[in-house]
Formats: structure tokens, C-alpha cells, sequence
């Protein structure tokens, strides 16, 4: 208590009150996850990598890691023709020999312009039994072939496709002074009904001509090298 007389202490101001920290730190932004790239369409081309060159990719009889092996891929394996995808995404079907079987498709990569736009290519094979047929793409258009009889070069006068860039269903017109042979070429699974090998792509041919009685052809394609 102060002396009588005396003024009384003047209290100490209370502190102010510390101002909140400036947040420096901005919102963080989402981030837009990125689409992912849709799977090429089949059948496609693919080149066997990421193995090293002593080693080989397991064909399996069945799309799991666990499936027996029946046959292998050298690591250095180009023109690897790939039929279907399993449900999972990360195994494909290819022929090897006689048969099918399926491979991890993390050790394939594809090759880029197999189909090209208003073209075939050039390993484009198709065939057919009861009668047995063949026609195949070259260099210079397509050559049709029969048992006992001559092979047909054919002028390639145009080629057909849906608009949609690597898309494999093609319509086909060629011909020669003989008539014209039409192909409708769409990717779908085909069985040659002799054999195991698988195709992912089915034809019809028609062939007309003045000399010649107008058929239709069925069978499958394949464009493997």
C-alpha cells in the first residue's frame, strides 16, 4: 500500500495479444489424375524387351504366373503378333507352333504404325479351307491363290477404314483383267477349324467376274512376320 500522500503505481498496460502467423503456404491444388492411355487394338505387332539378351519369356498355358510353360520367346523377339488380352490387362494370347498361349505383357512392346490409315500391312496373310484359298498382301497390291491353279496378282484399287486411328477393320478392292476380288477384313476371334493356332482376325472375299461364276470366301487373318 502506497504512503499516505503518494500516487498510486500507474499499472503495467497488459501485453497485446501476439498477431496469428501469416499462413504462407497456399492451399495445395489438386491434382488432375491423368487419363490413362488406352490399350493399343489387336492384333498388333510387339517386340519382346526389358530382358536381358541370355534370357527368354515364358509362354504359359494359361494367363497366370503359375501356369505350366510350354514354350518360350528368345529376348531378342520381333514381330510378336498379339491376339486378345486376358480380363486383367497384364496377359496376352500369341501363337507359338501349333498352339496358343500367353505371355506377361509387361516385357512386350509395341511396334508403332503396324496400321496405318487407308493401308493394310504388308504381312497381312488370309486363308480359308473347304476350298482352301489364300490371299496375301505384297509389295505390289495383294495375290490370291487356289490348288491347281495359277496365282492371281492383283492391282490393290482401294482400301477402306473406319476413321479411327491403329483401328484393324479394312474393306479391300482389287482386281485384275480377270474381275475384281473384295475382302471385308474385321477383328474378331477365327479358327481355321485344322489347327490350334488362334487368328483375331475374320474375312469374307467375294470374287466377280465376266468369265467367272460370282462366290463368297470365308476365313481368317493373320499379320504375323
Amino acid at each position: 500500500m502506497p504512503a499516505k500522500g503518494q500516487p498510486a503505481p500507474a499499472e503495467a498496460p497488459a501485453p497485446a495479444a501476439a498477431p496469428a502467423p501469416a499462413t504462407t503456404e497456399a492451399a495445395a491444388a489438386p491434382v488432375e489424375a491423368q487419363p490413362e492411355k488406352p490399350a493399343p487394338f489387336l492384333p498388333n505387332l510387339f517386340d519382346v524387351t526389358v530382358l536381358e539378351t541370355w534370357d527368354t519369356l515364358n509362354v504359359r498355358a494359361a494367363p497366370d504366373g503359375q501356369a505350366p510353360v510350354i514354350a518360350t520367346l528368345p529376348a531378342t523377339a520381333t514381330n510378336v503378333e498379339l491376339l486378345a488380352r486376358d480380363a486383367s490387362g497384364k496377359w496376352g494370347k500369341v501363337n507359338t507352333g501349333e498352339q496358343t498361349g500367353w505371355v506377361a505383357l509387361r516385357f512386350l512392346k509395341l511396334q508403332p504404325g503396324v496400321w496405318q490409315s487407308a493401308a493394310v500391312p504388308q504381312s497381312l496373310s488370309c486363308s480359308g479351307t473347304e476350298p482352301f484359298w489364300s490371299l496375301k498382301a505384297t509389295k505390289s497390291g495383294m495375290v490370291f491363290s487356289q490348288p491347281d491353279s495359277p496365282d492371281r496378282p492383283l492391282t490393290l484399287r482401294k482400301v477402306m477404314d473406319r476413321g479411327i486411328e491403329g483401328e484393324p477393320t479394312r474393306g479391300l478392292i482389287a482386281g485384275d483383267d480377270k474381275g475384281r476380288v473384295t475382302a471385308f477384313v474385321r477383328p474378331e476371334q477365327c479358327s481355321d477349324g485344322m489347327s490350334d493356332r488362334g487368328f483375331a482376325l475374320a474375312v469374307a472375299v467375294i470374287l466377280d467376274g465376266q468369265d467367272m461364276p460370282s462366290r463368297m470366301l470365308t476365313g481368317c487373318c493373320s499379320i504375323a512376320r
